[in-house]
């Protein structure tokens, strides 16, 4: 079945909505549905914003083991909201099905508003699961163990490759393993030794076993469990990694970590780059409640007010000057506009250098100097230009040289600010996408306007 979409929109109306989920839950029981779940997820959400009472009634309907794949797909708002309207014996069959990385994510998810039932969702679990959950659940969100999932494919040193590859069509057939690239071996202390890529297993004699395996074979990249999720992300790309072993301490295995749950993290990480950037709180822009939403982003503009008033400051200490030559109320706004753009263009590159690991140490040192430079160069061309517009505008040759003299000074600064502000913030352990366009912004108009209407004050007047 395919699903028509335009421009992200469903090209149906809710009855149709309906029917479509309805014939798709009829398929999967009979094993011949081929929807993928995040479009049955999309078809689910068009059924919630058109407020349709049916909505809470259809997801009643869905095949437990299919909804452990769709609530995967949905935001995590719906997942809690979901968890209000389904019976804890529905809500712990569902999350039994989920891959573990998934349950606990999800559980996570519930506990925040449900605690209880988050619990009992736990306590309905064997001894066995219920402890790997906990596992999972206790790790930091940006620790790599929090985005593992226990579920691999792993064979002992003595095994046999046929016996192995046996088990993995059983487990296959079985729906317990999806994902499979890699064959992960240890020894009978569950001692991670390497990994095999199926590829390289299915050409080997299937009575061999593992260790006759050549060791150029092997990979054996891994990640310890209480890894920064940032540095698994930089390994996954740095080596073009679909799946990345997870050890504890002892080097015994944990789990995997596989490249759909990367390009999660990496999508958050520039979704919250791009929103701290701008000011904007990325979990609260996730809430549907308005309040919440207006709240994060008036504590930023507030912020942002005392950074202007800050600005006008410097311009009220000039208010004379700004009186006996209004062409300087004309073309001060030019000087702060050009510097801040500036400034935010080194801001921006030193952030996302940061971000993906370029810059470290003696780098930071390199990379303010390359951004000075690069604004200075700037700065003085358009120094060049503002001055002879400035000139021909108001047929004031020194006017025109107050103006250069100011554009060169603030794009220097600005260059400087841009970089140095959020290496800075590194070294105080501050978020640098969160607080350097703030200081950035205050740092460029105050400088601005300082040096243009300090330099029209001692060599116009």
């Amino acid at each position: 079945m395919t699903i028509q979409m335009e421009e992200d929109t469903f090209v149906m109306d809710v009855n149709e909505v309906i029917t479509t989920l309805k014939k798709i839950f009829e398929e999967y029981k009979n094993d011949k549905s081929n929807v993928h779940p995040y479009d049955i997820a999309e078809l689910l959400l068009k059924l919630r914003e058109a407020e349709s009472e049916q909505y809470f009634q259809i997801i009643q309907e869905v095949p437990h083991e299919l909804f452990a794949e769709v609530l995967s797909e949905m935001p995590e708002y719906v997942q809690e909201e979901i968890s209000e309207h389904l019976s804890l014996k529905d809500l712990a069959e569902i999350t039994a099905q989920m891959d573990t990385d998934d349950a606990a994510d999800f559980i996570q998810v519930i506990s925040d508003e449900h605690e209880e039932i988050a619990q009992d969702i736990i306590d309905s679990f064997d001894s066995e699961d219920k402890k790997i959950i906990e596992q999972l659940i206790s790790y930091e969100e940006d620790e790599a163990g929090a985005h593992m999932q226990t579920e691999l494919f792993k064979a002992e040193m003595d095994e046999t490759i046929d016996a192995a590859l046996k088990r993995l069509k059983e487990l296959k057939e079985s729906n317990q393993l999806d994902n499979v690239w890699h064959c992960h071996i240890v020894n009978s202390r569950g001692t991670y030794i390497g990994s095999v890529g199926l590829e390289e297993l299915i050409i080997f004699d299937r009575n061999l076993t593992f260790k006759d395996i050549p060791s150029e074979k092997l990979k054996e990249f891994s990640v310890n469990h209480k890894t920064k999720i940032n540095e698994v992300v930089e390994m996954f790309t740095n080596y073009n990694l679909s799946t990345l072993p997870v050890v504890d301490d002892n080097n015994r295995l944990l789990g995997r970590i596989t490249s759909d749950d990367i390009y999660d993290v990496i999508e958050e990480n520039a979704t919250e780059q791009m929103y701290n950037m701008a000011g904007v709180n990325d979990e609260a822009e996730q809430e549907e409640k308005l309040w919440t939403i207006g709240k994060s982003r008036a504590i930023w503009l507030g912020i942002n007010l005392l950074t202007a008033i800050a600005a006008s400051l410097v311009i009220g200490l000039f208010d004379t000057t700004i009186q006996s030559l209004v062409a300087l109320a004309v073309l001060m706004p030019i000087v702060a506009s050009m510097g801040g753009n500036a400034g935010t263009q080194s801001l921006t590159v030193t952030v996302r250098q940061m971000a993906l690991g370029d810059i470290e140490g003696s780098d930071a040192r390199k990379t303010i100097i390359k951004e000075v430079i690069l604004s200075l160069f700037n700065g003085t061309i358009y120094a060049l230009v503002i001055g002879v517009i400035a000139y021909l505008w108001f047929n004031m040759p020194m006017l025109g040289v107050v103006i250069a003299l100011s554009m060169i000074i603030n794009l220097l600064m600005a260059g400087f600010f841009g970089a140095s502000i959020p290496l800075v913030l590194k070294k105080l352990n501050v978020d640098p996408a969160v607080g350097s366009t703030v200081i950035l912004t205050t740092v460029t108009d105050v400088v601005g306007f300082f040096s243009f209407l300090g330099l029209a004050s001692i060599i116009l007047l």
